[in-house]
């Protein structure tokens, strides 16, 4: 495997170790800065925000740029706004931090997904995807539960690793992504964004945003609903991460052969109706660590195998421009991330930190509900044939 791919991986590993890690080290946070735990939760927040509504802006600004020239300055921009979050001093300055380390993740991902379409022969193309993509999955299965544990006792120091893992991709990619072919001309803001002008594009638009609206109000604050099975260990509190972690790429394999042989909407249902189970039992599989990880494997294997379908289902929808369908989703995804934040922390406000995941239960149940109503004219459709299957595991990874 071209060494050039795993640097690229690499660079998306320590994006999505950094967008996720936060929820294993909210409270060293919250007592280091004299902050709440949902106050916490928002710097998730802000940096799912600022990806979402940067990452359409930033490439329409930065589309002329040499693409070797954008990635590092993406590496070089994500890497500083982090070494700056390992020192900040006060909980505002935190915050900002996460704006500036979200624009460089913006930048970054979307471009390293592009440059590695170019680096394999046409043919290749598909695998190599996967393989930059993947740096995100493995975030959530090695990334999340290193940092976690890094950070039990001094949460700067899973800044600081996340700091370190940036670099390495910059130094990597300086001395050896060469040669890139010259960018090709990219939509404006307004061409990006008008697809959302069509029914079924902004109908799966919003199941995306809701799903992982619920998926994240939970996440973000899995350590204080698994509290009664961690009793505020952090090594318990790893394990349960990594199990997270495990199963999500589990699921994410699982949900691209599911969608093959059961098509979007069987899997969206399914899927949704499981999360939605799984949240509601969780105020009492909280209580052990059996039950902990037993929520731990059934919630990420649904949970991802819905990330699947969601995708896929919009790059079906029109399927030349299913890149720029895809971008859709991804700040869609986003969005409710940054809405799961600000979500849970209102669901513990009302329901206490034991009962607030029935709220994400109630929101997965209307993800559902959205899916059954927007799909009626899908429920037909599934992938034809061996060219939809690339398709299929690449926004699998996304």
């Amino acid at each position: 495997m071209p060494v050039r791919l795993l640097l690229l991986a690499l660079g998306t590993f320590a994006m999505g170790t950094d967008s996720m890690v936060v929820a294993g080290i909210l409270g060293p946070i919250s007592a280091d800065l004299g902050v709440s735990v949902p106050a916490a939760g928002q710097l998730v927040t802000v940096f799912a925000l600022g990806y979402a509504l940067l990452a359409p802006v930033l490439a329409t600004l930065t589309a002329r740029w040499p693409r070797r020239r954008l990635l590092l300055t993406a590496l070089a921009v994500f890497s500083a706004a982090n070494a700056l979050s390992a020192l900040a001093p006060t909980y505002e300055l935190l915050l900002a931090t996460r704006v500036l380390a979200a624009a460089g993740a913006a930048l970054y991902t979307p471009t390293a997904n592009a440059v590695a379409t170019t680096l394999v022969a046409p043919e290749r193309r598909g695998r190599a995807l996967a393989t930059v993509l993947g740096g995100m999955t493995a975030a959530t299965a090695l990334g999340v539960p290193l940092g976690t544990w890094v950070g039990r006792s001094d949460w700067r120091m899973t800044m600081w690793l996340v700091t370190a893992l940036g670099l390495a991709a910059l130094t990597g990619l300086a001395l050896l992504l060469r040669g890139l072919p010259a960018p090709v001309a990219a939509p404006a803001l307004k061409a990006r964004l008008a697809p959302l002008r069509r029914g079924r594009v902004l109908g799966a638009a919003a199941t995306t945003l809701v799903f992982f609206l619920a998926f994240q109000s939970v996440y973000i604050y899995l350590a204080t609903a698994v509290a009664g099975a961690t009793g505020g260990d952090s090594g318990r509190l790893s394990v349960i991460l990594a199990t997270c972690g495990v199963m999500s790429v589990a699921g994410s394999w699982l949900g691209g052969r599911l969608v093959d042989r059961a098509g979007v909407r069987r899997v969206l249902l399914a899927g949704s109706a499981v999360a939605a189970a799984a949240f509601a039992a969780l105020p009492w599989l909280g209580l052990s660590m059996p039950g902990a990880l037993a929520y731990a494997a059934v919630l990420p294997l649904a949970g991802w195998a819905v990330s699947v379908a969601l995708p896929h289902r919009l790059a079906s929808v029109d399927p030349p421009n299913a890149p720029l369908l895809i971008s859709l989703n991804s700040s869609a995804l986003y969005l409710g991330t940054a809405a799961g934040g600000v979500a849970g922390s209102a669901a513990i406000s009302v329901l206490g930190g034991r009962w607030f995941p029935f709220a994400a239960a109630a929101l997965a149940l209307a993800a559902c509900a959205l899916s059954a109503a927007t799909t009626r004219d899908e429920r037909t459709h599934s992938p034809a044939g061996p060219p939809a299957r690339p398709r299929t595991r690449e926004p699998a990874r996304s």
